[in-house]
Parts: C-alpha cells; sequence; structure tokens
C-alpha cells in the first residue's frame, strides 16, 4: 500500500537546501538576521505549541533566556564548546525547570496561565539583572563554538554555526508536527475545545497541559542556545517581558496552522522592524503596532490563513 507523503515534511526537507543555499548567496548581515530569527522562531513555535492547546504564553522568554544562559555559562565557565552539547545541556535544564514548575501551571487557564508564566520569566529577569558573576545587566560572551571537534574560525565559523542552526530549527519543526498530527497532539487540540469532554474520554486534561508545558520549554530552549550562538552573547534581556512578547506577536502574526509558519513570521518581523527603523526610527514601534492591528482586523488567522483562502480559491 502506498503511503502518501506528508508535504509539510517535504516542505520542510526541500527548505533546508534553499535555506544553505540563501546562506552563501545573501549578504553577511542577511544571513545572520535569518540564523537569528530561526532561533527566535523555535521559541515562538514553543508558544504556537501551546495556542494550539488554547494556552498563550506571555513567558517564553524563561526558557529562551535558560536555554541560551546554559549553553553560555557551560561554555564560559567549564570551557565546553562543542554545538550539540550545548543543546543537550540547554534542553536538560528547561525541561528539568519546566517539569517542576509544570505542577504549578498547569493548574491555570487563560489569563491566570498567560501573567503566571510572565511573571515567572521576569524573577528569571530580576535574578539575572543582580548576578555580578553572570555580568549583571551586560550578560557575557561565548566563546568560539565547536562542531563534532571541528573549530572553525571567522568567516567559517559563521557559515558553520549558519548551517548548525537550518539543520536544527528545521528539524525540529519537523517533530513538532508529526506530534501534532499525533493522538496525544489531537488530544492537546482537545483541551482547547472542551476539557470536560477530555476526561470523560479518560484523559487528564492537567497531564496534557503538563506535557505541552514541557515541550514548549525544551523548544524554546534550544532557541535559546541557538541564539546564543549566532550572537555570541547572552544577557538577561531574553528573559525579559519584551522578548516574550515578541514571540506572542510572531505567533499572531504567522498564525497557528503550520509549523513553518512561525519560522518565517520570525524573519518576517525581523525585516519589518528592520526596514522601520531605518525609514522611521521614532515611531518604528508605531508601524510594528499597525502591522499587528492590520493583521488581526482582516487575517485573524495569522498570514498563513492566506494558503488556505488561495486553497479555496479566495486568493486569485
Amino acid at each position: 500500500m502506498n503511503r502518501r507523503m506528508d508535504p509539510t515534511l517535504v516542505s520542510l526537507a526541500a527548505a533546508l537546501p534553499v535555506l544553505l543555499v540563501l546562506g552563501y548567496a545573501l549578504p553577511d548581515w542577511l544571513t545572520f538576521y535569518l540564523q537569528v530569527s530561526l532561533a527566535s522562531g523555535l521559541a515562538a513555535l514553543a508558544v504556537m505549541l501551546q495556542m494550539r492547546a488554547g494556552l498563550v504564553n506571555f513567558g517564553q522568554g524563561l526558557y529562551y533566556c535558560l536555554g541560551a544562559y546554559a549553553g553560555g555559562m557551560s561554555g564560559h565557565f567549564l570551557g565546553i564548546t562543542d554545538a550539540l552539547v550545548l543543546l543537550l545541556l540547554a534542553v536538560v535544564l528547561s525541561v528539568a525547570v519546566s517539569f517542576i514548575v509544570g505542577f504549578l501551571v498547569a493548574r491555570y487557564r487563560e489569563i491566570f496561565y498567560a501573567m503566571l508564566s510572565l511573571a515567572l520569566s521576569m524573577i528569571l529577569y530580576g535574578l539575572l539583572v543582580r548576578a555580578e558573576a553572570l555580568g549583571s545587566t551586560d550578560g557575557f560572551n561565548l566563546p568560539s563554538t565547536t562542531f563534532l571537534g571541528y573549530a572553525p574560525e571567522g568567516q567559517a565559523l559563521r557559515e558553520a554555526g549558519y548551517v548548525f542552526t537550518c539543520i536544527v530549527a528545521l528539524a525540529i519543526a519537523a517533530a513538532v508536527h508529526r506530534y501534532l498530527r499525533s493522538p496525544l497532539g489531537a488530544i492537546g487540540e482537545a483541551v482547547r475545545e472542551n476539557e470536560l469532554r477530555v476526561e470523560y474520554l479518560g484523559a487528564s486534561p492537567r497531564y496534557v497541559v503538563h506535557l505541552i508545558y514541557v515541550m514548549a520549554a525544551a523548544i524554546a530552549g534550544i532557541g535559546g542556545v541557538l541564539a546564543g550562538i549566532s550572537v555570541g552573547h547572552v544577557d538577561p534581556n531574553l528573559a525579559y517581558w519584551t522578548t516574550s512578547g515578541q514571540f506572542v506577536f510572531i505567533a499572531l502574526l504567522s498564525g497557528t496552522g503550520n509549523v513553518a509558519a512561525p519560522l518565517i513570521g520570525a524573519f518576517l518581523l525581523v525585516m519589518i522592524r528592520v526596514y522601520a527603523v531605518e525609514y522611521s526610527p521614532y515611531t518604528w514601534q508605531m508601524i510594528l503596532g499597525g502591522v499587528m492591528l492590520l493583521i488581526i482586523m482582516f487575517l485573524p488567522g495569522g498570514l498563513w490563513s492566506l494558503t488556505r483562502l488561495r486553497k479555496k480559491g479566495g486568493l486569485t
């Protein structure tokens, strides 16, 4: 029996060589923004994963920052520079913290879930700001990253970091897609629709929310360490509320219809900001706000909803 290939997985696989070619064809500044966008896009993907279950997390920067600091501190204080090891440490720390915190967070929904997650993120921000050993508000730089023993320098280091980020980001997106297509992923959407019916079916909504919270934390932690590798620096602003708000902005801008949407939306947001600052340096925030207002009014499902309109013949 022939199995139809999943179009999303095929698209993600096809996107990898395209991104790699773009990394060599685009100017360095644009390649850098693309690399950082993939990292922040993973945190937005974590927000999207929770939104699919009816949850809005305004504190995803907590695990984005934890992942970045896990990688940064390992390199800065322990001399661990291998990218895969840094990823593993970021995941372990993010999962451990979120598993414990999740017992509290999973009890709440709607605005209480959002505000509690925001409060936890700001607690981390406050702790890091006062940690002089970690550079306080300035943060600290990361040593050069290695890749399975390969220690590139200069332009080769930037290229290796870009390729590594592309591979990891698309692999995580593919894994999240498989999860959402699984029965467990379907239960997450059922929790959004009617928790009582989920309980009647024998599943625990609190357990499902707890699991989603931990998964989202791991994804955001990976995004954080990739951001640290990309920029070569970490600081407490990674946990600040504006960073978490940016992830929610990306999720709303791009929509929740596909796992690739947050990755694309993160890059679009960066480009909008870059050109808004260039042409209107004193009112660029108004431009971002105007874009969000237009999206909410005319495309409440996000930019990805345009693909559904096209399939239905709504666009020519």
